[in-house]
Formats: C-alpha cells, structure tokens, sequence
C-alpha cells in the first residue's frame, strides 16, 4: 500500500514562508545499497510525480547489499541530480589513502560495498584497493567525485547533512554538507530558507522549522521515503516498503 502523507506548511518562525522550490522536486532519502526499494520507488514516482526532479541526499552505498547496482541506476537517469554524503566521501577517502582512512569505512558498511563488486577481504587491504579502483575505472570514480555538495532551487536547499543555520549557505567547511554541523537540528535558520536534507535517521519524515528530512533508513527499516515539494509551498512525503 501506498503510504502518503501531506503537508501544508505553514511555516515554523523563524523560518519565513512554505518552501517553495522553483520547480517541483522529488528529494529521495539515503539509499545504502537497497536497490530494490529505490526501484520501486522510482517506478512510483514515474507515475504519481512525473513532472518532478529527482534529487537525491547522498549516502547511496555501504551497509546494504547492492551497492553497485544502485551506483548503475543512478548513474542512468538523466535528469537526476545526486549530491554526495558522508559515505560517497568515505568510500573516495578509501581509493585515495587505503593505509590511513580504510579502517573508517569498512567498519562503516564498506565490507558490503566491496562484495557488491566481487572483492573479498580475504585479501589484504592494499589488493581490494586496487581490485575497487580498476572496478569504479569505468567512470564510476570520476561521477561519485564530481558530486555536489548541495544545490538550491528558490528557497529550499537540498545536501546531505545540514550546515550551520547561523550562516549563509555557501562558503561553509565542506565536512558540514557531508557530516552536519552541531547546530543543525537544535536552531532554525533565521533567513526563510528550508534545508531538505537526509543523513539523520528519522521514525517518520517530516518538515519543519526550517528542515525537511527525509532519511528514514533505508537499510535498517526496509523504508525509502521521497519528500515531494511544489513550488506552491505543499509538501508531500511518500514512502516504499521492502
């Protein structure tokens, strides 16, 4: 069944206003190697939001069992534009410095990003790093560094994780789009603009003071959630089950 909730926001001062997008957007949570729930939930969306630009929040490999497979997909869609989160910058910090950085990602689901791709780590770090570097050669590597760290479109702002809500958007250390600032959840902006973001797990979606959130952990619920916002301010939040 379906599940989809409405919202009309009304706005949670300080945030001014409804978010109101330039164009309608489809904001798609973390991913996490699940590409059967983000198959369904692009054939959902194909046919209830067809007019809707999908954006998706990062974190689309590790821990889950289809990693590659989701890399492919998204790698396909021609309209979509995917930013990169704190486990994309992992997996790169892997390919570029294995000796100092392997240990992070693999205790934080890079083991399944590995074996998505046939590399046991039976073998020694340095022989999976170089078995994942001439996997991603077929221009998997190049995508997943040109990522952005995140777009706007009228005043919703779309990134992994959240910047400083005391600050203007751009010019902010990168770590905060891919790893959050520590006043991201506790102080609204103050300057009307939403942040749609993911990398946070929520039990339910949800838009307010500011902040849409749309991670409601894909690999840990077996629930991948889309927020839908029109530039008319609604917003609407529709999930798939696995």
């Amino acid at each position: 069944m379906q599940y989809l909730r409405r919202l009309f926001v009304k706005g949670h001062p300080p945030a001014s206003g409804a978010p109101c997008p330039a164009e309608p957007l489809a904001v798609i949570g973390d991913i996490h190697g699940r590409a059967d729930l983000l198959d369904k939930l692009l054939t959902r969306l194909e046919t209830t939001q067809p007019d809707a630009r999908c954006v998706f929040v990062g974190d689309y490999v590790d821990r889950g069992p289809d990693s590659r497979a989701v890399l492919d997909r998204l790698q396909s869609l021609p309209d979509a534009l995917c930013l990169r989160g704190n486990h994309e910058e992992m997996l790169l910090d892997f390919l570029d410095r294995p000796a100092e950085l392997a240990e992070r990602w693999l205790r934080n689901g890079g083991r399944q990003t590995l074996a998505s791709y046939g590399i046991d780590l039976t073998e020694d770090v340095a022989a999976a790093n170089a078995a994942f570097a001439s996997a991603l050669s077929d221009g998997t590597a190049d995508w997943l560094r040109a990522l952005p760290l995140y777009w706007q479109s009228g005043n919703v702002v779309v990134t992994h994780a959240g910047p400083n809500p005391a600050e203007q958007v751009a010019g902010q250390p990168d770590s905060v789009f891919t790893w959050g600032h520590s006043r991201f959840l506790r102080q609204p902006r103050g300057d009307g603009l939403w942040v749609a973001h993911g990398h946070w797990v929520q039990e339910r979606a949800n838009a307010t003071e500011g902040r849409i959130a749309v991670d409601t952990g894909a690999v840990f619920t077996g629930r991948l959630t889309a927020a839908i916002i029109a530039p008319s301010g609604r917003v609407e939040f529709t999930t798939v089950r696995g």
